[in-house]
């Protein structure tokens, strides 16, 4: 909501500015032309940026393009988006998913340690872009809660498994904001999809696809 150098600067947004540009975080004020592929907006406090969604893409425009060279065992990293062909020559990759809250150096780094192979990972975390409000205490993050123009709350970390980065990077910040009931139910229903959720008291959460790995 507000602006990136009142972020930088870690200043909150007001009331008054959050209830002001409120409305204008809604869909109806963006307009697809399909013939032309051109977006257009109906107010000029709209705008978008690709953080939620490009990095994803990029991790499969890059596996993508191994592929035509004949790679066929590969892991690609854009922060917290992976995309990962094949397994690691005969074994699976093993990925872990950071502890979002280490608080001294016997803190583990990672709190699940998921073998995968064939999948693209995407992970959202209020623990990579935040600062801390000094009047109230408040972790003020970058995913910001489009109903009430606030950082979301309830969750710390959300890990989206699938098959394409274009997928799991959207739905990585869509299930932060859901919460893990909503956002769990979501994927349940998305046969070719799994998460990983950790509440903001710490407790780890998976979707119906996902035992509980060992630590």
């Amino acid at each position: 909501m507000a602006n990136i150098t009142e972020y930088r600067e870690k200043r909150v947004p007001s009331a008054e500015q959050i209830k002001a540009l409120l409305p204008v975080l809604q869909t109806p004020h963006l307009h697809f032309d399909a013939k032309s592929q051109t977006l257009s907006f109906s107010s000029p406090q709209v705008a978008i940026d690709l953080g939620g969604i490009a990095k994803g893409y990029a991790c499969d425009l890059a596996i993508d393009y191994l592929k035509r060279l004949g790679i066929e065992h590969a892991y690609v990293s854009a922060g917290g988006d992976s995309r990962i062909l094949g397994d690691r020559l005969g074994r699976s990759w093993l990925i872990g998913i950071k502890n979002p809250r280490l608080t001294s150096a016997s803190d583990k780094n990672t709190v699940i340690t998921l073998p995968l192979s064939n999948t693209a990972v995407s992970t959202s975390g209020d623990y990579e872009r935040f600062f801390i409000d000094e009047t109230t205490g408040e972790r003020i993050h970058h995913i910001i809660n489009p109903r009430t123009g606030r950082s979301a709350m309830g969750v710390i970390s959300v890990t989206i498994l699938g098959p394409e980065g274009i997928g799991t990077d959207p739905l990585s910040t869509s299930v932060f904001i859901l919460g893990v009931e909503k956002g769990l139910n979501l994927i349940n229903k998305m046969p070719e999809y799994d998460a990983v959720i950790i509440d903001a008291q710490g407790q780890v959460h998976f979707s119906e696809g996902l035992m509980p790995p060992s630590n």
